[in-house]
């Protein structure tokens, strides 16, 4: 068969999908032909619907598959309706989204199954039945309609990674996302968390398998590594089949986890690459002896999840137990090693309030972090994170459907001061770090920034394109004075500190 796979990826940053790499790799193994429209305007695929039809007509698929997270679901929705009107190809869809909020996809009607959870052998198997005519309804991972019915079958248990063939790079032209990207590749060596965040979706993965496998989260066997071996093999093929990769980002929820797993990997990474490496850590799990291995093994850059400088935030919205001196202890060991560190952080909560706000600016300025990213809070349905906002009756509903990414705006509505207070501190961020991180040019950032307060709504929508220039400006002159600071770099929500140096 033929098997056509759509992602949609616009407005946002180029994101290799690694379900999609590892779907397609199954469905070769059993001889199929597939083939990705990974659609994305930096990537040369914009939101084209004649063009993506005439792929279709072109490829000629027995089956076209979606994968799509909450922001692209729109794209993915306006897709699949043209193709209803001019195919008669059977369509379905996976992705979080789905596994998220399977009735909300099922109620469009555009899709004949949709695939729950970690789906490659319920893919394979899905397809197996339609190549010999045989009825798929039973497979498991799926939700599938059958005259006026939904028929909803439950999950199978989580696959085993070393039972998975080497993800499919070959669907996607891999070369021109890695130029895209400045020779940054992502890499996963895991899957899972132990944590449970109420705005991410693990819980909910968690509270799907046990329920269906009815079976305790602890023999769900969630958190699991790809061999070392495979891992290192997959560099090495990587290395021999592309040009220019300059850096490796591990994108593990948490690749520090396992103290013995990385302790493995780093002794073996040595032997097959001297190219810088990224990983996730957390701040409860971060060891002086993971530090010294990572950074040995040529490791650059370190991420903490801070989300919150608000303890009392952490605590009753967002189920982040760490305390601000366990954040403090993890970032100077970080540096203790000679790591640069970056901060994960987010404003625009439920419940949250300037002085909350104030609170995660001030962390970050008292740890200093090699650089932070900053994001507003976007509450992802049937989150417990979502919950709250919707009985706290924050969430804007109609701007919720129209977001396509969760850098920009907020779907909150705190009172139109606190928005408009949120949409400026979104654009000058690191301004306000600058101002309260006892740097010598401290007093510039906060006399930019309170002439920015002081703007009235429609004096800022005019002004706040200028930012970013503005930014610019202020940091090359600080530089050329030898002054530290955090400039706005890559991306319109990433600071980094001024001693970084790129090919250091």
């Amino acid at each position: 068969m033929k098997i056509l796979f759509i992602y949609p990826n616009l407005y946002a940053q180029i994101g290799f999908n690694y379900g999609v790499a590892f779907l397609s790799a199954v469905l070769k193994q059993d001889g199929h032909n597939t083939a990705l429209l990974n659609i994305n305007e930096k990537l040369g695929y914009p939101l084209d619907v004649p063009r993506i039809m005439n792929d279709i007509r072109a490829f000629n698929p027995d089956l076209i598959a979606f994968s799509a997270v909450t922001n692209q679901f729109q794209y993915a929705l306006k897709i699949a309706a043209e193709i209803k009107k001019h195919f008669q190809i059977p369509l379905v869809c996976g992705g979080i989204h789905v596994t998220m909020a399977p009735e909300e996809v099922m109620e469009t009607g555009l899709f004949d199954a949709v695939f729950i959870g970690e789906s490659e052998y319920a893919l394979r198997e899905y397809v197996r039945s339609l190549s010999i005519k045989q009825d798929p309804s039973s497979t498991p991972n799926t939700w599938q309609r059958k005259g006026a019915a939904i028929i909803k079958n439950p999950v199978s248990p989580f696959p085993a990674l070393e039972t998975l063939p080497a993800k499919d790079y070959a669907i996607f032209d891999f070369q021109k996302m890695i130029d895209a990207k400045d020779g940054w590749v992502g890499i996963m060596a895991s899957r899972g968390c132990p944590f449970r965040c109420t705005y991410c979706f693990n819980h909910q993965i968690v509270k799907r398998y046990t329920t269906d496998l009815q079976m305790p989260a602890a023999q769900l066997n969630y958190i699991r590594h790809h061999p070392v071996k495979d891992v290192i093999s997959e560099i090495v093929c990587l290395q021999k089949h592309y040009r220019n990769i300059r850096m490796y980002i591990f994108d593990d929820d948490l690749f520090t986890f396992d103290e013995d797993y990385v302790k493995e990997f780093c002794a073996a990474y040595r032997n097959v690459t001297s190219l810088p490496f990224v990983a996730n850590a957390h701040v409860q799990v971060f060891t002086p002896e993971i530090a010294r291995c990572l950074k040995e093994a040529g490791c650059r850059i370190i991420k903490f999840g801070i989300e919150s400088g608000s303890e009392r935030i952490r605590k009753k919205v967002m189920n982040r137990a760490m305390s601000n001196d366990t954040i403090r202890k993890s970032f100077a060991t970080a540096h203790g090693a000679g790591l640069h560190t970056s901060a994960f952080v987010m404003f625009g909560l439920p419940y949250e309030i300037r002085e909350d706000i104030m609170e995660t600016v001030q962390l970050l300025a008292d740890i200093r972090p090699g650089r932070f990213r900053w994001a507003i809070f976007f509450p992802f349905p049937h989150t417990a994170a979502y919950e709250i906002s919707r009985q706290g009756g924050f969430i804007d509903f109609n701007r919720m459907v129209s977001l396509n990414n969760f850098t920009e705006e907020s779907c909150l509505n705190f009172g139109p001061e606190q928005n408009l207070w949120i949409q400026k501190l979104q654009k000058i961020f690191p301004w306000q770090v600058n101002a309260r991180a006892r740097f010598p040019a401290a007093h510039e950032y906060q006399a930019l920034i309170e002439k920015i307060e002081q703007l009235p709504a429609e004096a800022w929508a005019s002004r706040q394109d200028d930012i970013r220039a503005i930014d610019h400006e202020t940091s090359a002159r600080l530089s050329a004075a030898g002054l530290e600071h955090y400039a706005i770099r890559f991306n319109p929500f990433m600071a980094v500190r001024s001693d970084w140096k790129e090919d250091a």
